[in-house]
């Protein structure tokens, strides 16, 4: 019997053009090899036993996996659902999702995507102010993203997730309320909210140091994401992970999967897996994957990143968990470690919960609004 869930993630790392705050691992000067990395992730793919594992989801995620022709990712798919045909999954069943970016998408790609098993789209908006998408250097203005929402509708997908950045440089409480309003017209099912991060070596990071960009203070990012939060919510948003919101049913499985710590499987450069509670990951490096692809030698791809002890996945099982509005349950926990969280991490708790942090509400363990905005530092409780 095939009880363990598993979430297949497959990186593709090529861009049109790289957002200045972007540091993933992706690549706009190698459209040349395009079809030779699709070819060897597709080898990569035939090196995995899947047959103890229920698969059910697989995410396409970059870089820009809507920058490339759609016949790859038919490829890919399809690929995959033969590797899965001796297996009990059942593919109707899978959520399966793909980013695409404005500027990028045509109607062709999206047919090819929906006869491949397609039926999750995650677009990249941001903002709607076309100002604010120069300035962190995304290729499309509002306008674009428009006409991209309404050919993914036009085609016939409804499950539908936008993509919205709050603490850029520039950004008014202004800005995000007329984001939210078109948000409110287009009403997509899903909706993810990021603060933006400022990553060593980008191009934003150079900027800002330079005094060319300021970063808005964090007191007024903090009141982006509540107006956000409140907003969304009044709209029949569930808000079920910091930076996530649904309507009732539409959340996210493959990221619900990872924050409830099962297992996944990563494929093609820099993707990271979690199998069998070890957690590895691919070179970052382009042509050292199709070299080591090339010479049959997937192993010297991988990095061990951790293998983990029993306390570690305790661990791990509360950082994680701690990410969803609703928490830990703490009936969930006894199941699956045979320990009650309370008095395991009776120190860590005490302490978080005295500083408001933390609630023990019945069965779970969940931030409060001020440990929601502190939740990193709930976070290192548990590293």
């Amino acid at each position: 019997m095939k009880n363990k869930e598993l979430g297949i993630y497959i990186h593709i790392p090529f861009c049109k053009s790289k957002c200045y705050y972007c540091d993933f691992i992706s690549y706009t000067n190698k459209c040349s090899q395009i079809e030779e990395y699709i070819q060897k992730v597709m080898e990569e793919m035939k090196q995995y036993d899947l047959s103890n594992y229920n698969v059910t989801t697989i995410y396409i995620g970059g870089g820009t996996p809507s920058f490339i022709d759609g016949k790859y990712i038919k490829q890919l798919l399809q690929e995959l659902k033969r590797k899965l045909l001796n297996n009990e999954t059942k593919l109707e069943d899978m959520e399966i999702t793909i980013e695409i970016n404005p500027g990028t998408i045509t109607k062709e790609k999206l047919e090819q995507y929906q006869e491949s098993g397609v039926n999750r789209i995650s677009i990249g908006l941001q903002s709607t102010n076309d100002d604010l998408l120069k300035q962190i250097g995304r290729i499309h203005n509002y306008r674009q993203f428009l006409e991209a929402y309404e050919l993914v509708k036009e085609i016939g997908f409804e499950n539908i997730n936008i993509d919205l950045m709050i603490g850029l440089p520039n950004q008014t409480i202004q800005d995000i309320k007329q984001t939210l309003e078109e948000i409110k017209r287009l009403n997509p099912n899903h909706v993810s909210v990021y603060s933006l991060i400022v990553e060593e070596g980008t191009k934003i990071e150079e900027q800002i140091n330079s005094g060319k960009l300021q970063l808005p203070e964090e007191e007024l990012e903090r009141q982006m994401y509540w107006y956000v939060k409140n907003t969304l919510e009044l709209n029949g948003y569930h808000h079920y992970e910091i930076s996530n919101f649904a309507k009732k049913g539409k959340e996210s499985k493959h990221n619900m999967n990872c924050w409830e710590q099962k297992e996944y499987i990563g494929l093609g450069v820099a993707a990271h897996s979690y199998i069998n509670h070890v957690r590895f990951s691919n070179t970052s490096k382009m042509e050292e994957y199709i070299e080591n692809m090339n010479n049959a030698n997937n192993q010297k791809n991988v990095t061990i990143e951790e293998e983990q002890t029993l306390e570690d996945k305790k661990k791990e099982y509360m950082l994680l968990g701690l990410r969803k509005i609703d928490g830990v349950s703490i009936q969930k926990f006894k199941e699956k470690y045979m320990d009650n969280p309370i008095f395991l991490f009776r120190k860590e708790l005490k302490k978080l919960v005295e500083e408001n942090l933390l609630e023990i509400d019945g069965d779970f363990i969940r931030l409060t609004n001020k440990g929601i905005d502190l939740a990193n530092l709930v976070s290192e409780e548990f590293v």
